[in-house]
C-alpha cells in the first residue's frame, strides 16, 4: 500500500508566477494552464496565481473595456474546465463584474467547477496605486454570482476545505486574502483563520521597491505566526507593465512564523514554488494556545463553510519537500548562533543574578567535573556575578574526584577556574563512597547502579552541606536533554537549589561553551573550553580504562544526543507522532544513520521519556530558555506513571 504525506499531516501547496502580458488573455491562459498542470503533476492539493493574473495586474483603464472583461470571463471557463482532468485546487485572479460594480477578485477553482469567488477588500489609492479609479471594495459583499458558466458563492467570508487522498484522508482548509489586505491593520485572514482556515491564499501584485521585500517578509511570517497558520503568497512577475514600476514575482510560503520556501525573484520565465505544509503542526500549536481560542471568540462575523466536496493527490512520503534540520536547536547561520548564544547567556545569567539578589546572598556552591554542563554553569555563575558586581571569590567550585574521574577533566577544571579567578578546592569522595558502599554491604565493584550513584550522591550531599556552612546556593549543572532522558541520578546531581542549564539541549550547550571561548573568555580559559568541548561526554562513574582515559561514554549507552534532541524537538515542541519523527530523523540524517539505528534510539527515546518523568516532577527552579521546557510548575505537567504503549506499539508496527 502507498504510503502517502497525508498520513504524516503533509498537505503540499504551491505559489505559480506566470510569465503574462498585459490584455493578452490567450497568452496569460497559456501560461497559467501550464502551471497548472505542472501543479497536478507535482501532486500539489492548492496553488495560488498572482491578483489579477489572467488579465495581468497592469491594465489600468483597459478594465473598463468590456471586451477585456469578457475574454477573461471566456478564459477562466476553460480553466475550470480544464480542471476535471486535474488534481487539486487553483485559485486565480480575475475582475468580475457584479451589481453595476467591478470587483477584483480570486476565483477558487477545482474538479471543473466554480467554489467561491473571493473580492478584494482593501482597494488602495495612494502613492503608485490607483485600483479605485477601476474597483470597488468587497468587504461587505455576500451572496452568490454569476460567472464564467457556473453560479457560486462570493464574499470575503468564505472558508473552503476539502480532503487529500491517502490512508488518514487529511481535512485541509482555506481561506483567501488579496495583496493589499495583508497591509490592512486588520487583514481579513484574521478572521479567516479565527474561524479555523489553517492556510491562507493572498494572489498579489506586488511592485519592487528597494526594501520592501524584506517588508513581505515580515508581514507574512507575523500574519503566519499569528494566525498560527500557514501562508503562500504568489505575486506579479515580470510580464507586467514597467510603465512606471516594476514586478518581481516575489512567491513565499510560510509556516508558523517561519519561511519554509522562497521563490527567485526577477525571473524571465514562470515558475512554480511547493512545499509540504505541516497542518498536523499547525493543529497543534492551536489546540496548545489559550490565545488562539480566546480570539476566536472574538470574531465579529460568521463564515460560511464551503466543502469543495473533492480529494486531491496526495505525494508519496518519499517525495517530502521540506529536509528537517538535524539540530533544531542550533541555528545553522554563524550570525544568528552567535546572537542566540548572546540571548542564553544573557537569559541565564539574569535568572541566577534575580535569584541571587532576591535572597541577598553572594556566595554559591558549585561543582565541576570538567565536562561541557558544569563548564556552562560555571561560565552563567561568573557571568551573573558581573553583572551583580559581587566579588568572585564568592564563587566557591569544587572537583569531587571519584571512582571514574580521568586526568584530563581534572585538569581542565583547574586550568578553567585558575583562567577564571575563582576559587577551587579538591575533595576525594573515593574513601567516603567505599564507607557508604560498605555499610550497604555492597562488594565495592562496579556491578550495579548503587556503585555510580553513591558517587553522584555524595556529591551532592557534599555541596548541599558545604552551601549551608557558607551561607550559599547550590547551582545545579544538569541540562534539558539529561532530563528529557531521565539521564542523572533521583537526589544527586538531579537536585540544586537552581539549576541555571535545565532549559538548555546537550547540543546546544556544546556551542555555547565554543562561544562563550571565542568571545569572551580570555585565551588561556578558551584553550581549555575547546578541550572540554572536544572531551567525550561522561559522568565518570566507572573506573578508566588501562590508559586512564574515559571508559564510561554516555553516548555509548543512551545514544546520540544530536538523535535525542532531534527527537525531543519534534516530539514534545511539534506534537508529532513516533513515525512521523522517525520519518523526519531518516530525512534528516540521511547518510549518517541507518533507519534501523534511528529507530532503536527513538525506541530508547520513549521509554526513558515516559519511565523518568519522576524525576521530572521534583525540579529545582531554573530559567526557560527556549520554546521546550520541562518544568513540572510550567509547560510539561505529565502523570509520573503514564503508560508509553501506544508510542511503542506506533514503533513496532514499523519495524
Amino acid at each position: 500500500m502507498k504510503r502517502t504525506l497525508s498520513e504524516y499531516g503533509y498537505l503540499r501547496a504551491a505559489a505559480a508566477v506566470p510569465l503574462v502580458k498585459p490584455g493578452n488573455v490567450d497568452f496569460n491562459c497559456t501560461k497559467t494552464r501550464n502551471l497548472m498542470e505542472e501543479a497536478a503533476r507535482a501532486d500539489v492539493s492548492v496553488t495560488v496565481f498572482p491578483e489579477l493574473g489572467i488579465t495581468a495586474y497592469t491594465c489600468a483603464d483597459l478594465f473598463q473595456q468590456d471586451r477585456l472583461l469578457h475574454t477573461a470571463e471566456e478564459g477562466v471557463s476553460g480553466l475550470i474546465n480544464l480542471t476535471k482532468s486535474l488534481s487539486g485546487v487553483f485559485v486565480l485572479g480575475v475582475p468580475v463584474k457584479r451589481d453595476g460594480r467591478l470587483f477584483n477578485c480570486a476565483l477558487v477553482i477545482g474538479g471543473g467547477r466554480l467554489h467561491g469567488v473571493v473580492p478584494k477588500t482593501i482597494i488602495p489609492t495612494y502613492r503608485e496605486f490607483y485600483e479605485t479609479r477601476w474597483f470597488a471594495g468587497g468587504g461587505r459583499i455576500g451572496g452568490q454570482v454569476e460567472y464564467a458558466g457556473h453560479r457560486s458563492p462570493m464574499g470575503t467570508d468564505l472558508i473552503f476545505s476539502f480532503e487529500a487522498d491517502g490512508a488518514r484522508n487529511l481535512k485541509a482548509s482555506f481561506g483567501v486574502e488579496i495583496c493589499e489586505d495583508l497591509w490592512a491593520p486588520v487583514p481579513p485572514s484574521s478572521g479567516l483563520c479565527s474561524a479555523g482556515a489553517q492556510i491562507i491564499l493572498n494572489p498579489s501584485a506586488s511592485n519592487e521597491l528597494v526594501g520592501k521585500a524584506s517588508y513581505r517578509h515580515g508581514l507574512i511570517t507575523q500574519q503566519s505566526a499569528r494566525c498560527l497558520s500557514a501562508y503562500v503568497y504568489a505575486s506579479s512577475g515580470v510580464g507586467e507593465s514597467t510603465t512606471d514600476t516594476v514586478f518581481g514575482g516575489h512567491a513565499l510560503i510560510a509556516e508558523n512564523g517561519a519561511i519554509i520556501a522562497e521563490g527567485e525573484r526577477f525571473k524571465r520565465e514562470g515558475q512554480l514554488l511547493y512545499s509540504d505544509i505541516d497542518l498536523d503542526f499547525l493543529d497543534h500549536e492551536r489546540i496548545n494556545s489559550s490565545t488562539f481560542a480566546q480570539g476566536a471568540d472574538l470574531a465579529e462575523r460568521e463564515y460560511r463553510q464551503i466543502n469543495l466536496e473533492l480529494s486531491t493527490a496526495s505525494p508519496e512520503i518519499t517525495s517530502l519537500v521540506r529536509t528537517p534540520v538535524r539540530n533544531p536547536f542550533v541555528p545553522a547561520v554563524r550570525e544568528d548562533l552567535e546572537a542566540r548564544c548572546r540571548e542564553i547567556f544573557a537569559i541565564q545569567s539574569a535568572g541566577l543574578a534575580g535569584r541571587l539578589a532576591h535572597i541577598g546572598c553572594t556566595s554559591v556552591v558549585l561543582g565541576l567535573s570538567g565536562g561541557l554542563d558544569s563548564t556552562l554553569a560555571l561560565l552563567v555563575t561568573v557571568e551573573a556575578f558581573r553583572e551583580l558586581g559581587l566579588d568572585p571569590s564568592g564563587i566557591r567550585t569544587f572537583t569531587l574526584p571519584g571512582f571514574g574521574t580521568s586526568s584530563r577533566t581534572r585538569t581542565n577544571v583547574e586550568k578553567l577556574t585558575r583562567a577564571l579567578g575563582v576559587p577551587l578546592e579538591t575533595v576525594d569522595i573515593a574513601e567516603s563512597c567505599l564507607l557508604q558502599l560498605k555499610d550497604l554491604e555492597h562488594s565495592g565493584k562496579p556491578e550495579d547502579t548503587a556503585y555510580e550513584n553513591v558517587q553522584a550522591r555524595q556529591r551532592t550531599m557534599f555541596l548541599m552541606n558545604k552551601a549551608n556552612m557558607l551561607g550559599a546556593i547550590v547551582i545545579g549543572t544538569g541540562d534539558l536533554s539529561e532530563l528529557a532522558l531521565g539521564w542523572c541520578t533521583y537526589n544527586g546531581d538531579h537536585m540544586s537549589m537552581y539549576s541555571v542549564n535545565s532549559g538548555v539541549p546537550k547540543t546546544l550547550v556544546r556551542f555555547l561553551v565554543t562561544y562563550a571561548a571565542d568571545s569572551w573568555a580570555g585565551d588561556e580559559a578558551a584553550a581549555v573550553l575547546h578541550d572540554i568541548v572536544d572531551t567525550p561526554i561522561s559522568p565518570e562513574l566507572l573506573p578508566p580504562d588501562a590508559e586512564g582515559e574515559i571508559s564510561q561514554k554516555t553516548e555509548d549507552t543512551i545514544g546520540p544526543y544530536v538523535l535525542h534532541d532531534f527527537f525531543l524537538y519534534h516530539a514534545i515542541r511539534c506534537g508529532a507522532s513516533p513515525k512521523k519523527v522517525l520519518l523526519l530523523a531518516d530525512k534528516a540524517f540521511s547518510g549518517e544513520y541507518e533507519t534501523g539505528t534511528i529507530l532503536t534510539w527513538l525506541r530508547s527515546f520513549y521509554r526513558r521519556f515516559f519511565s523518568q518523568q519522576f524525576k521530572r516532577s521534583c525540579l529545582p527552579d531554573g530559567p526557560k530558555v527556549g520554546t521546550i521546557s520541562l518544568s513540572p510548575r510550567g509547560d510539561w505537567r505529565m502523570p509520573s506513571d503514564a503508560d508509553a504503549g501506544i508510542w511503542l506499539d506506533e514503533l513496532d508496527a514499523l519495524s
